[in-house]
């Protein structure tokens, strides 16, 4: 856990932190709810029950709080950053590779942990997380997380794959037939530690030690790795709605998903299942944020203690195939969630998970390759 943290923190929170602009002053008391807040949210983050009337944990804050809830869902960390950077928005569910730009660039402002009393039931692993503190002050509430899967599909699997293999490297899979049009990959540059990770195991002689710090000749070789990918993918996803009708009418059977759209599928009887393969796996611990702008901090305050209430972690959960930020949400009864079910989720996976982090240059390696980097690259990748 050291390791793995000290791996986090290198450079990225260091870079950040000395390069922090002027930044809102903390809230010191909560005012009178504003009767509105604004959120970007991740797809199936915020419901309401309008996608499925047992997931509602919307509603009643609204009855509550007299505060009205307003969502731009975005498919990418990408889309938050420019959502969050036009402005007009309160509070983000912000990903690793979003939050330290986010809070390097003045975005969002500190949060005050002395306003929300659920603060201490956080997981201890997450409240002091380098994606969401910087000099010990923290920018966010923790939400959710868990792990990029390998999804596949159970008829041409009969047993789980146990690597990524099956995705980066053309081969016929187990029904005969080539993946060559076959799988799918993540469309965001962050995806290019997803290949770092494979190689990390396959290439032990690259010294590759934290996918989101490469050298130039690691990152030219989990460029070359994605090349050869492209000729295999037969579709870049970010939009989780059209990956799942991709599972059920478009003939793709493996690919880099998230436990939300394994769950929607399963539900609608699709033959689908998941796996962290053993070269472990890139995943995200997403963080609500506070705009330094923000026309609603009180809604947004209270929003933030409601989003650690047990109930709403249980739900959510189980909705989206994520782990709780507070973990006694997994055991107490309080929703619909189990602790099998936290486990399908990815609860003891914790140190096989790469989370999200934004690149930079000044990194613990050495002379990394910047974000800005891996952007121009991987759309040029996607490009062919």
């Amino acid at each position: 856990m050291t390791k793995f943290l000290n791996l986090c923190a290198s450079g990225l929170a260091l870079g950040a932190a000395l390069a922090l602009p002027a930044q809102a002053e903390m809230m010191k008391q909560l005012g009178k709810p504003e009767g509105a807040l604004s959120i970007v949210a991740w797809p199936g983050y915020i419901e309401r029950g309008e996608t499925d009337p047992a997931y509602d944990w919307v509603t009643k804050f609204e009855q509550t709080s007299g505060c009205k809830i307003e969502v731009k869902t975005a498919g990418t960390s990408d889309e938050m950053v420019s959502l969050m950077n036009q402005g007009g928005f309160d509070l983000v569910t912000a990903s690793g590779d979003a939050s330290l730009r986010l809070i390097a660039g003045g975005k969002v402002q500190p949060v005050n942990t002395d306003l929300i009393p659920d603060w201490k039931r956080v997981d201890d692993r997450l409240k002091d997380a380098p994606w969401h503190t910087v000099k010990g002050t923290h920018y966010g509430v923790p939400f959710m997380w868990g792990p990029n899967v390998l999804m596949y599909n159970t008829d041409v699997f009969k047993t789980a794959p146990d690597s990524w293999d099956i995705v980066f490297n053309e081969q016929n899979l187990p029904d005969g037939k080539s993946n060559a049009g076959r799988v799918q990959a993540y469309d965001g540059p962050i995806y290019i530690a997803d290949a770092a990770i494979y190689l990390k195991a396959h290439k032990p002689e690259l010294g590759i030690e934290n996918p989101y710090e490469l050298n130039e000749t690691q990152y030219a070789a989990a460029l070359d790795l994605l090349k050869g990918q492209r000729k295999l993918v037969s579709r870049y996803w970010h939009d989780a709605m059209v990956q799942v009708d991709d599972f059920k009418n478009e003939g793709v059977v493996a690919s880099s998903s998230w436990p939300f759209q394994v769950n929607l599928l399963k539900a609608d009887g699709a033959h689908v299942a998941s796996v962290v393969p053993k070269e472990g796996a890139s995943g995200w611990a997403d963080t609500l944020m506070l705009h330094a702008q923000a026309k609603h901090p009180t809604c947004a305050y209270m929003f933030m203690e409601h989003s650690l209430n047990s109930n709403l972690q249980s739900d959510l959960s189980v909705w989206f195939g994520a782990v709780p930020s507070v973990p006694s949400a997994c055991t107490d009864k309080s929703g619909m969630q189990t602790a099998e079910g936290c486990d399908a989720n990815g609860l003891k996976d914790f140190e096989k998970i790469w989370f999200w982090r934004t690149p930079t240059s000044s990194c613990e390696a050495g002379g990394c390759v910047p974000y800005h980097r891996w952007v121009s690259d991987f759309i040029a990748v996607m490009g062919g």
